[in-house]
C-alpha cells in the first residue's frame, strides 16, 4: 500500500490534536510542521518529535511532501489551499473552505485542473446525528425533504477569545470579528450532507452587537462586520427549506453546540435541547440518546487535547460510529468533536493513496461554505433574498474512496 508525506501548517491548539493522529496513521511516513512563529514551531516540533519544520507555508509547500494540512486561521485557508495545490500537494483544509465566492471559485477550477485530492475537515459530517439522519434518508424513511434546521451556538467567552489571542497575536480582534456567516459549515453539512440538495437561495438578518469588547462593529474588523448573530432562511434545491443558525453572542453553554433537526412528510429526525429521537407519521416515537451519544473523554489524560469546554470536543465514539474500519493505531489515539477527527484523519489518507474522492470533497465543500457567504451578503442588505451559485459536481468518471 502507498505511504505519504504529510505536512501542517498551523501549531496552534487544534492543529495539536490532528499531529499524533496523521502520525499513527499507518499509510503516513512522517510528518512536517509549518509555523510562522518560530518558538511555537519549536515547542510544538519538540512535543510531537517532528524532525523536518518549516518557517512558512510556502516553504512547506517547496519541500517534498506529498500533501498539505492547512490548519491555520479561517479567512486564509482558501489562497493556502490554491498555493499548495499549484506545487503540486494534496490538500486538506480546516474549515471554511474559503471566504469569498471568488476565492470558492479559484479554489474549485483548481482542483479540477490539477486533478490532485482536496478534502475539507468538516467535523459534522461525522457527527453521530449526520450519520444516523443520511442512513434513514438512504432508505427513503424521511419521504420528501420539507425542512431542515442547523446551528452552531458558540459564544466568544467559550474559548473563542483565547483561541483567536492564540492565533492572531495583538491584533486578534481584527479577525475574530469574521462574520459568522463566513463560518457556516458545522451547520449546513448537517443538513446538505444528508438530503444531498444544495441551497439556491437565501434572506439573512443579523444582530448588531453591542458587547465592548470591541470585536464587531464598523472599523473594528476586517470585514467592518457589526454581526455577532446571524439568522438565514434558506431554499433547497429539492423544493424544501431550511434555516441556519450562527451565534457567537448567546447564553449557550450546555451540550452540543452545534445542533440539526430534519423533518420529512413520513419521518422526523428531532434534536430539542439534549433530547434526540425519531418520530414517523403513524406517531410512533424513537428515543435515541443512548444510540447517539458519544462517550466522554477525559480531557486531563488528554493533554494533547485543547479547545472549549462544551462537550462535543472532549469527546469519543458514539454506539452508531462505523470504528471498525479505522486503523488498528488510532485504538489508543486522541479524538474530538463527537468522534470526528479521526474518521476526518482516515479519510483524507485515504483520498490520496488511493487517488479517489473524499466525501468532503471540493464540490461539497463549495456547497457547505458558499451559502454563508451569500448569506452574510444578505444580512448587510437587511434580508433581501439572494441567489446562491453553484459550482457544481465531481465528473461522472471520478471515484470515491473505498474502506476495504
Amino acid at each position: 500500500m502507498k505511504k505519504i508525506k504529510i505536512g501542517i501548517t498551523g501549531a496552534g491548539g487544534f492543529a495539536q490534536s490532528f499531529i499524533p493522529l496523521f502520525k499513527a496513521h499507518p499509510n503516513v511516513t512522517s510528518v512536517a510542521l509549518a509555523e510562522v512563529l518560530p518558538e511555537r514551531r519549536h515547542e510544538v516540533a519538540a512535543m510531537f518529535q517532528i524532525e523536518d519544520t518549516y518557517e512558512s507555508h510556502e516553504a512547506l509547500c517547496s519541500s517534498d511532501v506529498d500533501a498539505v494540512a492547512i490548519i491555520t486561521q479561517r479567512h486564509l485557508h482558501g489562497p493556502q489551499a490554491v498555493a499548495a495545490l499549484n506545487q503540486g500537494k494534496h490538500v486538506y483544509s480546516a474549515v471554511p473552505a474559503a471566504i469569498t465566492v471568488e476565492e470558492v471559485e479559484e479554489l474549485v477550477s483548481t482542483v479540477a485542473a490539477t486533478g490532485l485530492m482536496y478534502m475539507m475537515g468538516e467535523t459534522s459530517f461525522y457527527y453521530p446525528a449526520a450519520l444516523y439522519c443520511r442512513e434513514r434518508f438512504s432508505k427513503g424513511e424521511f419521504g420528501a425533504f420539507v425542512y431542515g434546521e442547523g446551528e452552531y451556538l458558540h459564544d466568544m467567552s467559550h474559548g473563542f477569545y483565547e483561541a483567536y489571542q492564540h492565533s492572531g497575536g495583538e491584533e486578534w480582534r481584527t479577525v475574530a470579528g469574521i462574520p459568522p456567516m463566513y463560518y457556516p459549515t458545522h451547520s449546513t453539512s448537517m443538513i446538505i450532507s444528508v438530503t444531498g440538495a444544495s441551497l439556491t437561495q437565501v434572506s439573512c438578518l443579523g444582530y448588531t452587537d453591542s458587547n465592548e469588547d470591541n470585536v464587531f462593529g464598523r472599523d473594528k474588523n476586517l470585514w467592518d462586520n457589526p454581526f455577532s448573530n446571524q439568522t438565514a432562511l434558506f431554499r433547497t434545491s429539492d423544493g424544501g427549506m431550511c434555516r441556519v443558525n450562527e451565534f457567537r453572542r448567546i447564553g449557550h453553554g450546555v451540550g452540543n453546540c452545534v445542533r440539526t433537526s430534519i423533518y420529512g412528510t413520513e419521518g422526523c429526525f428531532e434534536q430539542q435541547g439534549n433530547a434526540l429521537f425519531w418520530t414517523e407519521l403513524d406517531r410512533s416515537k424513537l428515543e435515541l440518546n443512548d444510540l447517539l451519544r458519544c462517550r466522554k473523554l477525559n480531557s486531563e489524560a488528554k493533554p494533547e487535547l485543547v479547545g472549549g469546554e462544551q462537550d462535543d470536543f472532549f469527546s469519543g465514539f458514539s454506539d452508531i460510529h462505523p470504528i471498525g474500519r479505522l486503523p488498528r493505531e488510532f485504538t489508543d489515539q486522541p479524538n474530538g468533536h463527537y468522534g470526528s477527527h479521526q474518521f476526518l484523519v482516515d479519510d483524507f489518507v485515504r483520498s490520496v493513496v488511493q487517488n479517489k474522492l473524499a466525501p468532503n470533497h471540493v464540490w461539497a465543500a463549495a456547497r457547505y461554505t458558499v451559502p454563508g457567504i451569500i448569506a452574510h451578503e444578505s444580512a448587510k442588505r437587511e434580508g433581501e433574498l439572494l441567489k446562491i451559485p453553484d459550482f457544481g459536481d465531481p465528473g461522472a468518471d471520478c471515484d470515491y474512496i473505498t474502506y476495504e
